[in-house]
């Protein structure tokens, strides 16, 4: 499948995720009298990567994440030269997904932008977590999300199945983090809201990108450590013995 294809596949699914998942967040969770909450947002989420998993994970390998694509270069799984078109294609895809959001949702006459589902640490944080504390629910998050990816798609993993795994791993994910940051592990869905933001949303925008990498990378490089298939030593081939030659009989 040529580059290009799998790039714009990226982007879809990256639209996907920001607009469906930060779509039901902002439009959804707390909907007059009966919103989804906290328990539709994760949901929500995970319904994102399951449907574009099975929708473009035989076109770009459905990654609509900068970290999981660090990730599976770093387990060796995807090409190095491929890293940086892939972030690009899911960066575009999810500023694309918040600018229809914020189209849609400023629809409204009495719209107030707030934190329009955009990540944050300290007093920015659903729950005021610090810091330390939010750099550090990143960095787990992502570094399960990669251990789920990266064992569901194990050769030697039931086939099939990997996006139904993968996507109740992120909304359990999402169940985990949205109290401390919103939920990133994903650089991209962290950038298409913020750049809407601004301000305060900008200025903490680093933490979203180097928490879910460092993540993904110590995911990718764990997992082929622990759980990979050793690759067995060719047996050496065992010397022939040669046939011992005759020795001429002395004649009599």
């Amino acid at each position: 499948m040529p580059l290009s294809k799998r790039m714009t596949a990226e982007l879809f699914g990256t639209f996907w995720l920001v607009f469906g998942g930060c779509g039901a967040a902002v439009l959804s969770a707390a909907f007059p009298n009966l919103g989804i909450g906290l328990l539709g947002v994760a949901l929500a989420f995970g319904l994102t990567v399951l449907t574009m998993a099975y929708a473009i994970g035989h076109i770009s390998g459905c990654h609509l994440n900068p970290a999981v694509t660090v990730g599976l270069v770093a387990s060796g799984r995807f090409p190095k030269s491929e890293l940086l078109p892939y972030v690009a294609a899911q960066v575009v895809g999810a500023v694309a997904g918040a600018g229809v959001l914020y189209a849609i949702a400023s629809g409204k006459p009495d719209f107030v932008m707030g934190g329009f589902a955009s990540n944050g640490y300290a007093d920015h944080s659903p729950g005021g977590y610090s810091l330390g504390a939010s750099m550090l629910a990143e960095i787990a998050l992502t570094f399960a999300f990669l251990m789920i990816i990266l064992g569901a798609t194990d050769k030697r993993a039931p086939a099939g199945f990997a996006p139904i795994a993968i996507g109740l791993g992120l909304t359990l994910i999402h169940l985990i983090g949205i109290p401390v940051t919103n939920t990133s592990v994903n650089p991209a869905r962290s950038t298409g809201p913020a750049l809407f933001v601004g301000g305060w949303a900008l200025t903490q925008l680093w933490l979203f990108w180097v928490a879910p990498i460092v993540g993904g990378l110590l995911a990718g490089i764990a997992y082929p450590a622990l759980f990979g298939e050793k690759k067995e030593m060719p047996a050496k081939p065992t010397p022939t013995a040669r046939p011992a030659t005759p020795q001429p009989t002395p004649a009599e």
